[in-house]
């Protein structure tokens, strides 16, 4: 089923002038100079957090000099109206704006899936890269397309790619956030990442399971990491198990996760609201 992508001109929906089969596909027609937000609807027309994704679209314009101010009402009511007409059911969205046009937003819409039971039970296997990100605070188009470049060259049967700084400091995925357990405590880097709306809600549920420490797990440690865990907004907690090709802890998935996890699921179910 191919995605579908509208312009938000003013009070109008208008099909966008390019066809893609998803939003990954749909990314090398947007303008390069732009930013961008992606979230995910529950029981077709309910969000979760969309308020915190649209103030980080505009703290990212705003790191690039884009003048992007956004009519929420608006907005809310356009992208309610794609999901409805799209009758995909649940949604995976994107919203993005360019430099050279911020009063005309994109939105695209592809059929939400969540992550297979199979991926939450046995865990994934990832990998890390050396890869710079410039201005890692804003969610950039120019970073989307170069994310898509890193992706397309993973080995087979890796699912995410986290990216490293020069003292070899666990930062962040290319479309995640990335936490290590070292002993009884949880890490997770503080700066030099983007503020992943995903991380707010993990932040929210640690305090009754595990202590937090908001700093990066650095690779030299690795054999310490007990458990290692991602978050993103539209895939929640997701529990990593090989890293490098090297087990995390006893290469099972971890019971901080889980519990995380579950908590997250929790947090999620009692947070969300209508487009």
């Amino acid at each position: 089923m191919p995605a579908t992508i509208k312009r938000l001109r003013g009070r109008r929906l208008v099909d966008a002038d390019y066809r893609a089969t998803s939003l990954r596909d749909a990314a090398q027609y947007e303008p390069r100079e732009g930013v961008y937000t992606v979230s995910n609807t529950y029981k077709r027309t309910q969000t979760l957090l969309l308020d915190a994704h649209l103030d980080r679209l505009e703290d990212s314009a705003r790191r690039q000099d884009i003048p992007l101010s956004l009519d929420r009402i608006q907005l809310r009511s356009a992208l309610r109206q794609l999901v409805l007409e799209t009758d995909y059911g649940d949604v995976r969205f994107r919203i993005s704006a360019s430099a050279a046009a911020p009063d005309e937003l994109i939105l695209s819409v592809e059929p939400f899936q969540a992550p297979s039971p199979q991926l939450i039970g046995n865990g994934a296997r990832c990998i890390t890269s050396k890869a710079v990100r410039r201005n890692p605070a804003s969610k950039s188009i120019s970073w989307m397309r170069q994310r898509q470049a890193l992706e397309a060259a993973k080995p087979a049967g890796v699912y995410e790619v986290f990216l490293l700084d020069s003292s070899a400091n666990l930062l962040e995925g290319m479309s995640s956030n990335v936490y290590a357990m070292i002993g009884r405590e949880l890490y997770t880097a503080a700066s030099g990442v983007l503020a992943g709306v995903s991380r707010m809600i993990v932040f929210a549920i640690c305090e009754a399971i595990v202590p937090l420490r908001r700093q990066p797990a650095n690779m030299s440690d690795f054999d310490r990491f007990d458990e290692v865990f991602l978050s993103s907004s539209s895939r929640g907690l997701i529990p990593v198990v090989e890293l490098d090709g090297k087990p995390v802890g006893d290469g099972r998935v971890g019971p901080i996760t889980l519990a995380l996890r579950k908590a997250y699921q929790g947090w999620v179910a009692a947070h969300l609201e209508e487009l």
